[in-house]
């Protein structure tokens, strides 16, 4: 069994059955909201078991699991539809951990909430928070990024700021000391974009290379070893490089010619090769041209092209493909459907679709209501997010990767 899935597992004993019974939706502490497709949205982003969606009007609504207030509304109520987190405007960028949220506010400042057991909310304790709270002495961030359980902010001058778990290293400060509050990642300068899987994270130098560092078990830092690494290191072979995304034990990397690269576990067939044999260097997606943006969960992939259209791959045992089966790919398929998609991300095994016209397509494991319906039914094809009116593509980092 993945690591993650232990690590998931171990923290959600109460994980229901895909259709099974939920308990209400709840409105406690929630601000209500009416019934209906929900629109107008700018960006979106993922949990393990939970959604986001960024509004045009830098407010924020969310859904699904909410066990350690990873929905930010002030309660630990699960939600099957889109609720708003109370008091905050102003957001320019969110990103997800396994449970835990950031939004990156507009003033440069980090908002966090949710799971804080490793310290991965920043705020200097190890306690949950159902609303969101100030990362400590963050400011002049550009972008941020979530792993499982740590987080990552990229600086304006190109650095990089980290906190929360760091057991394999993946805060890639020569530690494996956990941190309460931001360090910096030493050594690490021209940062253009950051990402985080489970244990491990990446940094897109302003070169078009690709850096590395934290649990390497299945090759998924990509430097031809299986070994840990406490600070990066350099992913073989990688040049040219226009964006990177992370799974929870695989990484990809979107090439400035349209293909992808990926490397580290593929025992669901994550790497898009057409095996399932693991690979600690980079290898060729096959039959991926055109691709403008990435994603990844925790065994499937999603490509955008250039034209809206979207590819998918690997694990979809819950219908995180949304290609009508339950069928795991081994080289990327379509979805059924979707045409005109702006913006993609993926949660633990289900996925994200912004539309062209402001509206959210879902699909995939449903059993907290991630799919922001009004069910539990997992889908095996896309359905539209019920909720308010009023989601924006912003500045953010991959994952929509989160984990």
């Amino acid at each position: 069994m993945p690591l993650i899935m232990l690590a998931v597992q171990a923290h959600a004993m109460s994980v229901r059955g895909e259709g099974s019974g939920l308990d209400a939706s709840g409105q406690l502490g929630a601000t209500a909201i009416t019934a209906g497709t929900l629109t107008g949205v700018k960006d979106i982003a993922a949990g393990a078991f939970h959604s986001l969606a960024l509004m045009t009007d830098g407010t924020l609504r969310v859904w699904g699991y909410n066990d350690s207030g990873q929905l930010g509304d002030g309660t630990t109520v699960d939600h099957t539809t889109p609720v708003a987190v109370g008091g905050l405007t102003g957001v320019k960028a969110v990103a997800a951990g396994a449970f835990h949220t950031l939004a990156l506010m507009a003033d440069g400042t980090v908002r966090a909430w949710g799971l804080n057991d490793s310290g991965q909310l920043g705020d200097g304790t190890t306690v949950d928070h159902t609303t969101p709270v100030a990362v400590d002495g963050l400011t002049g961030v550009k972008a941020i990024a979530a792993g499982a359980f740590h987080s990552l902010a990229l600086m304006t001058d190109g650095t990089l700021r980290v906190w929360g778990a760091n057991d394999s290293g993946q805060l890639g400060d020569g530690t494996v000391v956990n941190r309460l509050i931001p360090v910096t990642v030493g050594g690490l300068t021209g940062v253009k974009a950051v990402t985080a899987g489970f244990g491990h994270s990446l940094a897109l130098m302003s070169d078009g290379t690709v850096r590395a560092w934290g649990l390497n078990g299945s090759g998924q830092l990509g430097d031809r070893t299986l070994v840990k690494r406490l600070t990066p290191v350099t992913v073989g072979g990688l040049t040219g490089v226009k964006d990177i995304t992370t799974g929870f034990g695989h990484s990809l990397a979107l090439m400035a010619g349209g293909t992808v690269k990926a490397w580290g576990s593929n025992d669901s067939g994550q790497l898009g090769d057409g095996t399932l044999t693991n690979r600690t260097a980079p290898v060729t997606i096959r039959g991926l041209t055109g691709v403008k943006a990435i994603t990844a969960g925790r065994g499937h992939g999603l490509a955008l092209t250039t034209k809206g259209l979207v590819k998918v791959w690997g694990l979809n045992d819950l219908g995180q493909l949304g290609d009508g089966t339950v069928i795991n790919r081994l080289t990327p398929v379509a979805p059924r459907g979707l045409t005109g998609v702006r913006i993609i991300t993926t949660g633990a095994f289900h996925s994200l679709a912004l539309m062209a016209g402001g509206t959210v397509r879902t699909w995939g494991s449903n059993n907290y209501g991630q799919l922001g319906d009004g069910t539990v039914a997992k889908r095996l094809t896309p359905v539209t997010v019920g909720g308010p009116t009023g989601v924006k593509p912003s500045p953010q980092v991959h994952s929509t990767a989160r984990p």
